[in-house]
């Protein structure tokens, strides 16, 4: 393992001026781990949690490598969706203010035309999802005879069988002397083997919790319900006040319905999945981002990877089959170090799942009612109600007796 002798100050003036910007106090263990293996110009297969700071770590030694004055591509970074390639752009373009580097994103669904115009500013990065990138490769329009670098981002999203093909033949357009670098937030044994196979002796790191950040105070609370009332309970759950959820549904075609259901009853939701355009995409995360819904519905796929900063609730409306998904998803919340909520809208069975995750997370998940539209331990209102009953029952008897 590379020593951690890492400082921003070893970087370029540009980075180091943007990271003074940012008000970041200290790199997370991702990036002290990590940035000096790929400086050195290793290959690096990085597993870390959602929210420690995975894209700073391939990007600081990216945009530090790049060659401003140079005019061809310099760098290729694959993302699984159209919204994590546009977020990737967005923290390049913050990150090299005052550099002369450029970046353009290419994702499929877009107008091939307009795209092809960015080429013509001659961009050093370039982002986009691999069936896209592949497509213009193959048809010489990106040209890949200088490309030093290549990442693959959330990449056991990439690395699908239906991915795979695609991934390896844009990595093998690219220079023989390449650096691959693969990140992600879960990564299992078949994917490690598939990224092994695309890098070249890599340095391989797994950080399993980040001590650098400070512990997220995050409350697991859950709530009953039959799966037909959930809606019921999520509605509830809209009005709390102040509120910037994320909702998590398995089926798109549960969310749209869900959305058209919320909309009857006044409340707007913004709503994420595969199946939108481009444009309706952008103006869901627009939406939720500036406020004007306080609700994102989205499907995991769609919400992969996505940064939105101030998350206060993630709501498991469909209860995630798998640990890792529930942790995946909870990890919204709460990022960095700030306090968070996740609600968990269950059925009868899926409450055995979940104090079976809690159990195996160190967590004590709390039964939850409404009541007077505030979230209240459900066991308070128990006790009230037993309180009456016995009230009721002196009274009887106190009657009885006279």
């Amino acid at each position: 393992m590379t020593n951690h002798s890492f400082t921003i100050n070893s970087l370029k003036p540009f980075l180091q001026k943007a990271w003074k910007s940012a008000e970041f106090k200290q790199p997370t263990a991702v990036q002290l781990t990590a940035i000096p293996v790929a400086l050195e110009g290793r290959d690096v297969i990085a597993e870390s949690p959602t929210g420690t700071g995975k894209t700073l770590a391939y990007l600081l030694p990216l945009l530090e490598k790049v060659d401003p004055e140079a005019k061809s591509i310099q760098a290729v970074v694959l993302a699984s969706s159209q919204e994590l390639v546009m977020q990737i752009v967005e923290v390049i373009q913050k990150w090299s203010i005052e550099s002369g580097i450029r970046a353009a994103s290419f994702i499929g669904g877009a107008n091939v035309k307009r795209q092809l115009e960015k080429l013509k500013k001659h961009p050093h990065i370039v982002v986009g999802t691999p069936g896209r990138m592949l497509e213009l490769i193959k048809q010489k329009k990106i040209k890949m005879h200088e490309v030093k670098n290549v990442v693959l981002d959330e990449g056991d999203q990439l690395l699908v069988p239906e991915h795979f093909d695609t991934v390896k033949g844009i990595v093998k357009s690219t220079l023989s002397d390449r650096q691959v670098v693969l990140f992600s937030a879960t990564l299992n044994e078949y994917t490690l083997n598939l990224a092994k196979e695309l890098t070249n002796n890599p340095e391989i790191i797994k950080i399993q919790k980040d001590v650098t950040i400070k512990a997220a105070k995050v409350n697991h609370y859950y709530f009953m319900a039959e799966q037909r009332e959930k809606i019921k309970i999520l509605e509830k759950i809209s009005r709390l006040n102040p509120i910037k959820g994320l909702v998590f549904v398995k089926d798109i075609g549960n969310l749209t319905v869900l959305s058209e259901k919320l909309a009857f009853n006044g409340i707007e939701a913004s709503i994420l999945h595969s199946d939108l355009n481009k444009m309706e995409r952008q103006k869901a995360l627009r939406n939720f981002r500036g406020g004007q819904s306080n609700l994102l519905i989205a499907t995991d796929v769609a919400a992969r990877g996505l940064d939105i900063e101030g998350i206060s609730h993630v709501v498991h409306l469909d209860f995630p089959k798998e640990i890792k998904q529930y942790i995946h998803r909870s990890g919204r919340t709460g990022r960095f170090g700030a306090s968070g909520t996740v609600i968990s809208i269950v059925t009868e069975r899926e409450e055995r799942d979940l104090k079976k995750f809690c159990r195996e997370m160190n967590i004590i998940p709390e039964k939850m009612t409404f009541h007077y539209g505030r979230m209240v331990e459900a066991k308070t209102k128990s006790v009230e109600k037993e309180k009456q009953k016995a009230k009721t029952i002196n009274s009887q008897k106190h009657r009885s007796k006279k």
